[in-house]
């Protein structure tokens, strides 16, 4: 059996000195951690790569670009002891060994000999993975055919896990998966019932919901918008849309509308105002014409997205989409710019309108001494030139905007705030 060689291939790590390499997603530096628990658990001590008696990989390949940024790496690596987990080796094994021949690790086993579904980042963030997989077909995504169909955690799992998380000190909590809209969808359960029952969980905590698919999103939006009324829920929504045309997005299989992303973004901006709502999109998808690009550069103007990821078109081995012919790359490349110009143009819109508002903050990380990275309750990322503990949480007024982030002055500690 699979499972059963793999966790021997765990067992040849015992008592070693490792080092590991992390790379993608927040569920995949969540797998990255779980792991880390699984190897101290036999024994081993994480270490630096100069020092390591072993080296583990946790890949991506969601992208031409990544897939070929891993490759690399592992030709370097290829005269180590090497053991490569992540998403690669469950759909690119023989491209792993076309470079190097490592043992491999599936992340299901990682899964089944971890404990629990929650791990905890530096500062005072904590990571609960409350499903992988997914129910979509999109036509391009290499990601589903590595995670599977869906697998909901269950719901009294991810309450314990936010329950340790809370009680550990965490005070920032990040719900991840490949589409958590999806949750509960092969339990008979739904979203809005899990952040019902989170926000009755003591403590003070905020959750920061991660990847939503919008077709899933459509199926409960009333009672999602709803559920984001609580002060433990940051009022931030990552909805990737990746194109704004109707014809393109059928390509891709994507399940929904232009005029449905519209509906989502309406629903929870009508109910929030300075909600942050972002987004993903692909440009030059193959046979995307001028006009089906233009659509979506107005969708993104409509939507008025804030902080949106751009990657150009990049063929999957494996998925429908691959038998496509591909646009020319220097036609994928003047749209992927023209579409980040307006982004640009709408994150500094959005920062430029909290200059001179207070709003309450919570200290959650540390990028550079002298300065604490805080959210507010949109999840607004303010960093304040004075080293906080991780935790306070108190009031700030906004001085400046840097794009991709604002400069507060603390002004406070506040009084009965979540965050």
């Amino acid at each position: 059996m699979q499972g059963e060689s793999i966790t021997i291939t765990l067992e040849n790590l015992r008592g070693k000195r490792v080092y590991i390499e992390s790379y993608g997603c927040t569920y995949n530096h969540a797998d990255t951690r779980r792991l880390a628990a699984i190897l101290e658990g036999l024994g081993c001590r994480l270490t630096g790569p100069d020092d390591a008696d072993a080296v583990i990989v946790n890949t991506c390949t969601v992208i031409g670009a990544t897939e070929r940024k891993m490759l690399r790496r592992l030709a370097t690596l290829a005269d180590r002891d090497l053991y490569v987990t992540g998403c690669m080796p469950v759909v690119q094994e023989d491209l792993i060994r076309s470079v190097c021949t490592p043992q491999i690790i599936h992340p299901d086993e990682i899964h089944e000999r971890a404990c629990g579904v929650g791990t905890r980042h530096a500062g005072a963030v904590g990571v609960v993975q409350v499903a992988s997989g997914c129910v979509g077909k999109c036509s391009y995504c290499i990601t589903r055919l590595a995670r599977g169909r869906l697998k909901s955690a269950p719901l009294e799992e991810i309450l314990d896990a936010v329950r340790d998380l809370a009680a550990s000190g965490a005070c920032e909590i990040q719900l991840t998966g490949q589409d958590v809209a999806a949750w509960g969808l092969d339990r008979g359960e739904s979203l809005p019932d899990l952040l019902q029952a989170i926000a009755e969980v003591p403590g003070r905590f905020a959750v920061r919901l991660g990847m939503m698919h919008p077709a899933s999103v459509l199926g409960i939006l009333e009672p999602l918008v709803e559920a984001y009324e609580s002060e433990k829920i940051f009022r931030f929504l990552h909805l990737p849309v990746q194109s704004g045309s109707d014809s393109v997005l059928q390509r891709m299989q994507r399940g929904y509308r232009a005029t449905d992303v519209i509906r989502i973004v309406d629903a929870f901006r009508d109910r929030y105002p300075d909600m942050i709502i972002s987004s993903d999109f692909i440009t030059g998808f193959p046979g995307e014409t001028d006009e089906e690009f233009g659509q979506t550069l107005e969708l993104l103007q409509r939507a008025a997205f804030v902080k949106v990821n751009i990657t150009r078109y990049s063929r999957r081995p494996g998925t429908p989409a691959a038998a496509l012919k591909d646009l020319p790359e220097r036609v994928r490349k003047v749209r992927s710019r023209a579409l980040l110009i307006e982004a640009d143009r709408i994150y500094d819109r959005y920062n430029e309108h909290w200059i001179g508002r207070e709003t309450p903050v919570v200290a959650t990380e540390k990028n550079a001494p002298g300065s604490t990275v805080c959210r507010n309750p949109c999840y607004l990322n303010v960093v304040v030139n004075e080293d906080l503990p991780f935790g306070l949480s108190g009031r700030a007024v906004i001085t400046e905007s840097r794009r991709h982030y604002v400069i507060g002055e603390w002004i406070g500690n506040g009084v009965g705030q979540n965050v």
